[in-house]
This record gives C-alpha cells, sequence and structure tokens, in this order.
C-alpha cells in the first residue's frame, strides 16, 4: 500500500529507535498520546502490526524491522534533498562506504577522511569487508571495487586502475631457478593469497599450490622477503622493493593487463552531492596514492 503522506513514520521510526514511546515523545517534541495515535494510524493504513506492545517493553514485529529499513532511508534521503537545496549543492548528510581491507585502510581512508574534513555538515561511515555487499539491500551509498561488474542496478565510475605483479627474492630464485613460463610455476614453492587463480597476459590463468597461504598482501610480501616463494599481488603493497632490489619481478612479460578500479553506486544515488564529491575525490586522488605505493612516484 502507498502511504499518502507522512503521517506516523518519523514517529515510528522514533519510537522504534529508542524502544519507548516516553522517550520517543521528549526526543521528537510530542505528547506520547500523539505519538501512540500517529503509530496506531500508520498501521492502519499498513493493515499490518510494526510493534509489539507489553506493559513493560516495545520490540519490533518482523515486518516492523523490514518497515523501519524503508522509513529510515526515506527520512535520510528526504533531509538530504532538503539539506542539498539549502546548501546549494555542498555534501552533507550521512556517506556509507564499503571497500576491501586492502585498499579502504591505507589509500580510501585517507581519502575520506580529507572529504569529511573539508564539509562539517558531511558524517561518514567506511566499513571494511572483503565481501561483496548488496549496496541497496544495505543502505550503501557506495563502493570501491575492481574487476568486471554485473549489476545492472548500479552505476559504476572508474576510478583508478591496480596492476598486478608476480615477483620473488632474489634468493629464492638463484636457489630454485626463474620460472621460464606458466606451466613452471608448477615446480615452485607459491604464496597463495586471497586470490584462487594467479592472472596472466592474454587471460592466462595459475591454480597455486604452497605450504604457506595467508588473505593478506603485506604479508605475502614479508614471506617473499624471507625468501619462502614466488606471490603474486597487486602492486601497490610493493614500496620500493623492486627498485631497491630486495624483490625481483617474475615472468614480467606476462603481466596482466590492469584492472579497474571503480566507485560503484545505486542509480538513484548519481545525482547526491555527497556521492558526486566522494566519486570525484576518489578520482582526483586515488591514482597518485597508488603510484606512490607502488614506488612510480615521481
Amino acid at each position: 500500500m502507498v502511504l499518502a503522506n507522512w503521517d506516523g513514520i518519523e514517529e515510528f521510526a522514533m519510537v522504534a529507535r529508542l524502544g519507548s514511546f516516553t522517550a520517543a515523545a521528549q526526543a521528537y517534541g510530542a505528547s506520547v498520546t500523539h505519538m501512540s495515535r500517529s503509530l496506531a494510524r500508520l498501521e492502519s493504513r499498513l493493515q499490518a502490526q510494526l510493534l509489539h506492545r507489553t506493559t513493560r517493553s516495545l520490540r519490533l514485529t518482523e515486518t516492523g524491522q523490514i518497515f523501519l529499513e524503508t522509513c529510515k532511508r526515506l527520512i535520510e534521503e528526504r533531509d538530504e534533498a532538503i539539506a542539498a537545496i539549502a546548501s546549494q549543492g555542498e555534501p552533507s548528510g550521512h556517506l556509507r562506504i564499503t571497500c576491501s581491507y586492502a585498499l579502504g585502510e591505507k589509500f580510501v581512508a585517507p581519502i575520506v577522511r580529507e572529504l569529511s574534513t573539508a564539509y562539517p555538515s558531511l558524517t561518514v561511515t567506511l566499513d571494511l569487508d572483503n565481501a561483496v555487499v548488496d549496496l541497496i539491500a544495505d543502505g550503501y551509498d557506495l563502493a570501491i571495487r575492481t574487476g568486471q561488474l554485473n549489476d545492472s542496478r548500479l552505476v559504476a565510475t572508474r576510478v583508478a586502475s591496480r596492476a598486478l605483479i608476480t615477483l620473488a627474492s632474489p634468493a629464492y630464485l638463484v636457489r630454485r631457478g626463474r620460472p621460464s613460463d606458466i606451466e613452471d610455476l608448477r615446480r615452485h614453492e607459491c604464496l597463495v593469497g586471497s586470490s584462487a587463480q594467479w592472472q596472466f597476459k592474454g587471460n592466462g590463468t595459475f591454480r597455486p599450490q604452497g605450504r604457506w597461504r595467508c588473505n593478506s598482501g603485506n604479508a605475502l610480501i614479508e614471506a617473499a622477503l624471507a625468501d619462502m616463494g614466488i606471490c603474486q599481488v597487486p602492486r601497490f603493497y610493493l614500496g620500493n622493493h623492486l627498485s631497491e632490489g630486495r624483490l625481483e619481478p617474475v615472468l614480467p612479460d606476462l603481466n596482466p593487463e590492469e584492472e579497474p578500479i571503480w566507485a560503484v553506486y545505486p542509480q538513484r544515488r548519481h545525482l547526491s552531492p555527497k556521492v558526486s564529491a566522494m566519486v570525484d575525490a576518489l578520482r582526483n586522488s586515488l591514482p597518485s596514492h597508488l603510484a606512490t605505493a607502488s614506488g612510480l612516484a615521481t
């Protein structure tokens, strides 16, 4: 059922958040009677119960839990629309971002921090998670992702790229020999990260096997520096290890094409000032941050 107006939506969200009609009434600046009657009218219009009420407690019904998330987004988007007009498009409101640990902690977080400092009306939540979350269902405004994207509900803007490089220490290569092709990697100790397959030029792939596994790129680099084997990692983990000779490329002629890094957001968010500002900040700053970490900056 489509609601005809806002009657009861904010009252319901306030009661659900604070857990009592009395606390919600005080925060909302209305009487307990007003809060109770507004919620009753809302439930009548929805023809559904949103709260289980007892003399001692309130708790959301299953329908109420689902509806609450919708209400929170409606309120937030309304407030952002009003704020955008009032501030003539200046970023404001709450920006929720999801990103992998590898990119997020070292590269995205500083850019987000700079944006937050520049716009005092903007609050930010940056969640680092290697899982690919559903932006729409989980209420995110923006994700930073790599590789191919398949969700037609989302808009993607390329903000940078990352290079994958295969490498080992000079001491390991002296001891075990230098691989001459992809198949030759099978006789080597491979340091295995979070990816099940290594990528090479021309869509070549290799499934690494080895005695040492870790889902941290920094830990893979440390293992390679300790002469334990060959690894493949994004180049931004390397710093000056290549230029200073502590690590050497393996099969450099077969390095794959650079992967795009995308800022991804729901279609309905594409004109939001906060999302536009974040995408612009990533596009302007992320490539140089990655180049510096890769030892490529001049």
